[in-house]
């Protein structure tokens, strides 16, 4: 044999190997599609679900070689336990299994990692310690050891778990919670026998609301878990940590809306152990926390980090330590929960925090407080949380002990909490304040039975027990003769702040424009004696959440908001809105306001705020040479209106009684010194939006003993009226008008521009009008019985001659028996026209006429004039001037038609 055929023959088995890795390869290419395995589906399916220990559904199947072989599964849901509900556990469009190479030479296929893209998984819990993963976790491994154990004994490993781009939800039950991870990455291998680890990827959302993913955050964990009988019992090693959440989209994500927080969270959370003894290490780090509307110039950042062993089974927390530097000053927590329902204890240590940073606390958890409001001072002290006796309740009420008793009795009645706290070197500037309020000092202590009964206004008012509260008292220069006395109330829900004493309006007025209570600008206005307040302001630190239109409240929430108006002082602090309950008094102030040409001389005025409006009852007034009374009822809030009786959303009703009033008086107070033009048209050009703001609107009554109009008086006035934006509307207006009554409505509208007038229309009914007074009103000498009827007129204008012109209506009278002529002076002075007096009117047994009013003329139309079954008619004119004056035309008689 040559060397060349020696050498051929080495290289064919290379060959040979090549072309078998080309044909393998080609198969691998081709060989899939051209071969149909939807027979083998069910084999498939079964190989899954053992795979899995659930029963799994799949539309159909193809088979892959390369990269690595396995099967394509399309439309794949592994079935739920009963136990959990009928929701697939997990339902993917499309999954990948790979196999195992080594079991599949032996005949033993395996699969060896299941890759889902796109899929949703859902998470229930069915109760406390049962989970549907639970279940699935250990059906799979109880499937895979009796595979074990059935075969060679050699291990069998569960399938890998692999899920990119999906998400994850969230039940409680039957009921899907709105909370789900979208965009997650997870797998779940078996390391060892025995031994899973978990590593999840994704972004926190909700789906009842819109969000903006971006800022939610990502959320990361790694976990291992040891293979136990019990979720309980299974050996857990978690680290989790939450990154680049924006705090005002993780409260939007929390509670369903964006409380204004802004700035940066991180935490992180490790656990070892397990469920019935896990060891709980946590950190909370924060930065550029503040409000939306402004950024402080050192922003509310912490790093607080807590440990905690927990024991899940008796629902038990012990060897709580909890410690946060806060500025030059920290805070310690420690303390236990024993499980059976037993009452916790707890200790809170303050070291030399600043108030300031109380104060950026309250002011990112509230809106109102202004921006610029700054604190300098410590708190420093140790609370204990300790329930002493839980043997029996308390009685709701019970007398106050006097005499020796008394301090045996706090004692006694000492509640859980102890210990105290002490404000040193308060100093509170900005925020509108001109002058500084400051306190060396103020102490905090809990509050017992003893403490709590205080006087709230309207009485005593005492809590039913011991509370879970600290309290004290601190007084404060305000401008009065006596300091303005605050008495705070916290809790955890909430607080509760009383103010008694005196106060200057300015001081007053600094002092709640910088608590951000609203309306401040409504004293703006306002200058007097000092005022006297019995108020007291309570509520949740976290205000409540708004139900959107259309929504309605659960019954709970809605009983308990109604419980909650409690206006005494020293009760505990349960509330779920802000109030503000008592009564300001007003002594000898006076009010301007832009559209009124002089000052509201308040001599004496009662405000009282309760049950979510605003009261001032009684109010003595004096404007000018007009004085009345007035009671005046608000709702809470005020929108864009100012003044310092403005302070509503709602309109606003009153009540306002005058003695007896000349129209002369009127115009004098209104106008001031007396100038050119009329009462309305100088009224109404300082009510146009151009030139002063215009009046809120609100609706009431006003009464009079009288008003003189020139010769005219009307008596007993009661008239129902509403002021809108845009002109007033008279309701009704009833009043004694010459021996009878006129009832009457109308409206009226400003002008909408400077060359347009103002608009009345008015419609009126009078009766029993007595006919001597009514002739000397129009300078005839007029005997009988009383006058009635009706009319309607329109006019617009500003002077006397505009509206007299302008006037276009009807009027319609009747009466009885009667006689009219021209008075005995008249006649005898031989004034002109003195005898042209109509013969029908000299006596008459009935009258009926209809006119009409236009030009600044009241012309008599239709009428009749009956006497002993005779008919007649009179033309008769009436100009409107002051006096009116009356001229007749001679008319034909006419016979009566039987």
């Amino acid at each position: 044999m040559t060397n060349g055929e020696e050498s051929g023959q080495k290289r064919r088995p290379w060959l040979r190997a090549l072309l078998a890795a080309i044909a393998v390869l080609l198969l691998a290419l081709f060989g899939p599609p051209l071969i149909s395995i939807n027979r083998y589906k069910g084999q498939i399916t079964n190989l899954v679900s053992r795979s899995l220990g659930r029963p799994v559904h799949l539309s159909s199947v193809e088979a892959r070689l390369l990269p690595w072989p396995g099967f394509v599964l399309y439309d794949l849901s592994v079935a739920e336990d009963p136990a959990y509900g009928a929701e697939p556990v997990l339902h993917a469009n499309q999954v990948t299994a790979s196999l195992r190479i080594l079991p599949l030479l032996v005949g033993r296929p395996e699969i060896a990692t299941i890759s889902v893209d796109e899929a949703s998984l859902n998470v229930v819990r069915a109760g406390p310690g049962r989970w549907n993963l639970d279940t699935l976790f250990r059906t799979a491994a109880a499937q895979a050891g009796g595979r074990a154990g059935a075969d060679s004994g050699a291990p069998v490993r569960l399938p890998t778990f692999e899920a990119t781009d999906s998400r994850v939800d969230f039940k409680n039950g039957v009921e899907k919670l709105p909370f789900s991870l979208v965009d997650a990455d997870m797998t779940v291998w078996q390391e060892n026998p025995g031994e899973w680890r978990i590593r999840l990827r994704g972004q926190p959302a909700r789906t009842d609301v819109s969000m903006y993913l971006e800022d939610t955050g990502v959320v990361r964990m790694e976990a291992s878990v040891r293979r136990a009988p019990a979720l309980r019992e299974m050996p857990v090693h978690l680290d989790l940590d939450w990154r680049q959440a924006q705090l005002g989209q993780l409260a939007r994500l929390v509670t369903g809306s964006d409380s204004g927080w802004r700035g940066d969270l991180t935490g992180e959370l490790h656990l070892d152990g397990t469920a019935d003894a896990a060891h709980v290490t946590t950190r909370l780090r924060a930065s550029g926390v503040h409000r939306e509307e402004f950024v402080p110039v050192s922003p509310l950042d912490f790093d607080a980090n807590c440990s905690l062993l927990f024991h899940y089974t008796e629902r038990s927390v012990e060897n709580v330590l909890c410690d946060s530097p806060i500025g030059d000053g920290r805070v310690r927590l420690t303390g236990d929960k024993p499980g059976n329902d037993a009452p916790p204890t707890f200790t809170v240590e303050l070291n030399r925090v600043p108030v300031e940073a109380g104060l950026d606390v309250l002011r990112t958890l509230r809106s109102g407080l202004q921006p610029d409001l700054a604190a300098a001072g410590t708190v420093s002290g140790k609370l204990e949380y300790a329930e002493r006796n839980t043997a029996g309740a308390r009685p709701a009420t019970r007398e106050k002990p006097t005499g020796p008793h008394r301090a045996r009795a706090a004692e006694e009645e000492a509640g859980p909490l102890t210990g105290g706290l002490t404000v040193e070197n308060l100093v509170l500037t900005g925020g509108g304040l001109k002058r500084p309020i400051q306190t060396a000092r103020i102490g905090l202590a809990p509050a017992t039975w003893a403490a709590t009964r205080v006087q709230a206004g309207q009485g005593e008012a005492a809590v039913a027990g011991p509370a879970d509260d600290i309290a004290g008292t601190v007084a404060i220069p305000a401008g009065g003769a006596t300091p303005l006395v605050l008495s705070l109330r916290f809790s955890l829900a909430g607080y509760q702040i009383g103010a008694h004493g005196q106060a200057s309006i300015v001081r007053a007025r600094e002092i709640a424009q910088a608590a951000g209570i609203p309306a401040t600008a409504a004293l703006a206005s306002l200058a007097g004696d000092p005022i006297a307040v019995d108020l007291v302001a309570q509520g949740p630190w976290l205000p409540a959440e708004v139900i959107a239109m259309g929504e309605a409240a659960p019954p709970e929430t809605a009983a308990a908001s109604q419980a909650d108006k409690s206006p005494a002082a020293g009760t505990p602090v349960s509330l779920t809105t802000d109030t503000l309950t008592g009564t300001v008094s007003v002594h000898n102030a006076n009010w301007r306001a832009d559209y009124l040409a002089n000052h509201l001389q308040i001599s004496e005025a009662t405000l009282h705020l309760e049950e979510g409006s605003l009261r001032w009852d009684p109010m003595e007034f004096s404007y000018g040479p007009v004085k009345g009374t007035a009671t005046l009822t608000l709702a809470e809030g005020c929108g864009q209106q100012e003044g310092p009786l403005c302070v509503a959303e709602l309109e606003p009703s009153f009540h306002v009684a005058f003695g007896d009033l000349d129209a002369a008086s009127v115009e004098t107070a209104l106008l001031g010194a007396r100038e050119r033009g009329t009462l309305l048209s100088t009224l109404i050009e300082r009510l146009h939006p151009s030139t002063a703001p215009p009046w809120p609107k609100m609706q009431g009554t006003v009464t009079a003993s009288s008003l003189a109009l020139g010769p005219v008086k009307l008596e007993k006035i009661k008239a129902e009226l509403e002021i809108l934006p845009d002109g007033a509307e008279v309701m009704g207006l009833n009043a004694g008008l010459l021996g009878g009554s006129v009832s009457l409505t109308g409206t009226l509208l400003k002008p909408a521009t400077d060359q347009d007038k103002p608009a009345y229309s008015l419609t009126a009914d009078f009766e029993n009008v007595d006919a001597k007074a009514l002739g000397q009103l129009l300078g005839l000498r007029w005997t009988g019985s009383s006058v009635s009827g009706n009319g309607k007129v329109d006019l617009a204008g500003y002077t006397d001659a505009e509206l007299a012109e302008s006037a276009k209506g009807r009027l319609h009278i009747e009466t009885r028996i009667g006689a009219i002529g021209w008075p005995a002076k008249a006649q005898t002075e031989g004034e002109p026209g003195a005898d042209e007096v109509p013969g029908a009117l000299a006596r008459f047994e009935r009258l009926t006429a209809d006119a009409v009013i236009a030009n600044g003329v009241v012309t008599l139309g239709q009428n009749q004039i009956v006497l002993a079954g005779r008919k007649r008619s009179v033309a008769a004119t009436v100009t409107i001037t002051d006096p009116p004056e009356v001229s007749f035309e001679a008319t034909k008689p006419s016979v009566a038609k039987r």
